[in-house]
């Protein structure tokens, strides 16, 4: 119920700032219509061309711009301007929800939740910006001073964009909210940059020349676009041959049906809790989905593919040899090394190849447990915490089942952190 608090909360001041503003503008009309015309029109644009592909922060940073850009407009061909705030999220509201039509038909992704990021980010530029430059408080800014501050408001309006986006997912998924604003302010730098930028340039520009600078200064953007797709589309092929290549351990009866992407997913979430940055955690995911493949080089499987239980040369070697096969598919050293060390003492062993230690022992102790499996591999886990698995990790594990619930993962219960005195919460809520 906690987690959903900001979700309503959000929602509630984008609806209340959408109502309020469509009523103001309706009541006074539409000022400057062929400035407003042009920069909906490229908003709506903006939207139809976004992609919900794997990998994108912003889906549709093209119309992010430009509803960046509107609402920092201050002048058009040299002439004031004189619309205001309710008139900035009235149109990127209409021209927002006409070019998500394609989307909201196909069901593509969490649309509403990035309208209501567009509606609260634009307002909130809107509001630092049109009513100062309406009272004429900016009429002394001039040259490098005056694109410095449309620069800097950009900038606060993508950072408060950031925080708003982690309590959504924060809201949509149970993860922890920390980790989840780390990730979106690695990813300022990237498209965010180049949306900032290119929203204060096409502000600046069409104050000078008009309108005919929207499509001039769109085309590096839409570049830039076509190009994070293509890695995108990249890298979900790669993801897709690493997933093939585990599951030949799956196929070839060494280890059970869906092991590798139960480890690959909860290695996921708690690398995001303990605060991995997203290329580490593509790191970890490689090989958590490859972490038993040397199993293949065994003559007799190991029952029901359990390593965890297996003497630790035993396990050093099956890992050595899994190291090796990575290297000749080509997965990378990274990835390659983290399957070679999660065997070793923790002590000596990379983030990632701990957290991998740690899940698959759980996902093999769980497995076939009964109803206390989950509660009594936990603590298997624990206990282990001395010579064999980390302690951040099985807490941070502790933590994720805590957050996210054990039955993400096939399990009944979820756990609180804080060792063996930690309450366990059932499926209906009791606390026992």
């Amino acid at each position: 119920m906690i987690a959903r608090r900001p979700f309503l909360a959000l929602y509630t001041a984008a609806a209340l700032l959408v109502a309020v503003s469509l009523l103001v503008t309706f009541m006074t009309g539409v000022e400057e219509r062929p400035v407003a015309l042009a920069f909906g029109i490229l908003v709506a644009v903006g939207e139809l061309i976004r992609w919900n592909g794997p990998g994108l922060r912003e889906a549709a940073p093209l119309g992010a711009a430009g509803s960046l850009s509107y609402a920092l407009v201050g002048e058009h061909a040299g002439h004031p301007t004189h619309h205001g705030v309710a008139q900035v999220v009235s149109v990127v509201v209409a021209a927002s929800l006409l070019g998500s039509v394609p989307q909201l038909a196909r069901g593509d992704g969490p649309v509403l939740d990035h309208l209501v990021r567009r509606v609260l980010a634009v307002g909130f530029a809107a509001v630092c910006f049109q009513p100062l430059y309406n009272r004429g408080v900016f009429d002394g800014w001039s040259g490098p001073a005056y694109a410095l501050l449309l620069l800097a408001l950009l900038v606060l309006t993508v950072l408060c964009d950031a925080v708003v986006a982690a309590a959504l997912a924060r809201s949509r998924t149970g993860w922890p909210f920390a980790p989840l604003l780390r990730d979106e302010l690695r990813a300022v730098p990237g498209i965010g940059s180049a949306v900032c930028a290119t929203g204060a340039v096409m502000a600046l520009a069409v104050a000078v020349v008009g309108l005919w600078a929207l499509p001039v200064f769109s085309v590096p953007l839409l570049l830039t676009q076509l190009s994070l797709r293509r890695y995108a589309a990249v890298r979900a092929t790669y993801r897709q041959t690493i997933a093939s290549l585990a599951r030949a351990t799956e196929i070839a009866g060494y280890t059970p049906a869906g092991h590798a992407r139960r480890v690959a997913a909860l290695s996921q979430a708690v690398g995001r809790d303990l605060g991995l940055p997203e290329p580490e955690r593509a790191v970890l995911e490689y090989a958590a989905l490859m972490h038993d493949i040397g199993q293949l080089s065994l003559v007799d499987p190991v029952p029901a593919g359990a390593t965890a239980g297996l003497p630790a040369a035993e396990q050093r070697r099956i890992a050595l040899l899994g190291g090796a096969v990575v290297r000749q598919t080509g997965a990378g050293a990274q990835v390659a090394t983290v399957v070679e060390r999660q065997a070793d003492p923790y002590p000596e062993q990379p983030v990632a190849a701990r957290i991998v230690r740690v899940v698959n022992a759980y996902d093999e102790k769980v497995r076939g447990a009964g109803p206390g499996g989950p509660l009594t591999a936990l603590e298997e886990l624990r206990l282990g915490t001395g010579g064999e698995y980390a302690p951040e990790v099985v807490e941070a594990l502790a933590r994720v089942l805590w957050n996210m619930g054990a039955a993400r993962w096939g399990c009944p219960q979820a756990f609180s952190p804080g060792g063996a005195s930690g309450r366990v919460v059932v499926g209906d809520g009791r606390a026992v």
